[in-house]
């Protein structure tokens, strides 16, 4: 398979590196380029400070391109770039990748500035892979993968919405630092305490669910920041309209894990869910479907903390089920999860390439 062309839209943040972390070795993607702010443009790659925990993987030896160059669009579709993957600031995302999208470059974004917004699908891959298809039968342009925080509660919430049916819920989120960027992560670490307040997240998170599950019902959302650097945690409550055992509802999150969905992609996950009887934030954090790894390489294991892990489940009454579920936030909830969808868009033709 000739690898495609693609650019990271951002340079020094946690999800632009990690996204050039992921194409480095990909497969199937290859890293042709990186457009940066004023801060970056015009430095070779390799002088960009690396701020990811795992060693600098060996990059291509590249120029940082300056995101607000005017011709930069056109420059990169003569080099062949096919794909642009964005890291943007919602603000720079809205105002910029429109620009590729009509270029005929396809836009994958991380940024939240088009999600819901009609005409640009926003997909879960194992969720609703058909909204990557335009009805008009014309190629894909512009996609946005969700809010890292919907991943683990939206995963075991559709597993058990598909056996059971699922009327309301309530979640309690833990979030990691690094949801909230570079500086955010390294002044809260400094300062050793953190705001647990996260402005709009509960609203964007419940928004989210339900545009992605088509779904609609009572819910009760509080998200907040905690001290640890990576990994989010949901605290789910779950009213069922079908009576549950935990026997039936522990075999319905394993049936439902295990219908290999995506299997042939190669950021896929072994199986979306991990069953486990309690978290350990630690131990889990790098969850692949078979296993967690420790101290994974992500430039070459494309599966690590690509999972949801999920835990304590129980079922106090035959109407309602508990659990937590944690998965790693830049990984499956940014970086991971926006290459996985392009390699959905790609096995599903809906490029032209």
């Amino acid at each position: 398979m000739v690898r495609t062309a693609t650019v990271v839209l951002g340079a020094g943040g946690l999800v632009a590196q990690r996204l050039q972390q992921r194409l480095v070795h990909h497969p199937w993607f290859s890293l042709a380029a990186v457009a940066g702010s004023a801060r970056f443009a015009g430095r070779p790659l390799e002088e960009v400070p690396w701020v990811l925990e795992e060693e600098r993987p060996t990059l291509p030896n590249l120029t940082v391109e300056d995101i607000e160059d005017s011709e930069l669009v056109e420059r990169l579709a003569q080099m062949g770039v096919r794909i642009a993957f964005s890291a943007l600031p919602t603000e720079e995302a809205r105002r910029l990748e429109p620009r590729f999208a009509a270029s005929g470059i396809a836009v994958f974004s991380n940024a939240s500035a088009f999600r819901r917004v009609a005409g640009v699908p926003l997909v879960v891959p194992e969720l609703n892979p058909e909204a990557l298809m335009e009805p008009s039968g014309n190629p894909l342009v512009h996609a946005c993968a969700t809010n890292c925080t919907l991943l683990p509660l939206v995963l075991p919430l559709a597993a058990i919405n598909e056996r059971f049916g699922v009327q309301a819920y309530t979640m309690r989120s833990e979030q990691g630092l690094s949801g909230g960027g570079q500086p955010y992560l390294e002044a809260a670490l400094a300062a050793g305490t953190v705001d647990p307040e996260i402005p709009g997240e509960a609203e964007k998170t419940d928004a989210e669910l339900r545009h992605v599950l088509a779904w609609e019902g009572d819910s009760d959302v509080r998200c907040a920041r905690v001290l640890r650097r990576d990994g989010h945690l949901v605290v789910v409550t779950v009213q069922t309209r079908d009576p549950v055992t935990l026997e039936g509802l522990l075999d319905g999150l394993r049936s439902w894990a295990g219908n290999e969905r995506c299997a042939a992609l190669p950021s896929a996950p072994h199986k979306p869910l991990m069953l486990v009887e309690r978290i350990d934030a630690k131990a889990h954090l790098f969850a692949d479907g078979l296993g967690f790894s420790e101290g994974p390489d992500p430039s070459t294991d494309l599966k690590a903390g690509m999972a949801v892990a999920v835990g304590g489940v129980a079922c106090p009454n035959p109407h309602t089920v508990r659990f937590e579920a944690y998965s790693h936030n830049t990984l499956r909830g940014a970086a991971g999860g926006v290459v996985y969808l392009a390699e959905l868009a790609v096995s599903m033709d809906v490029l032209g390439l």
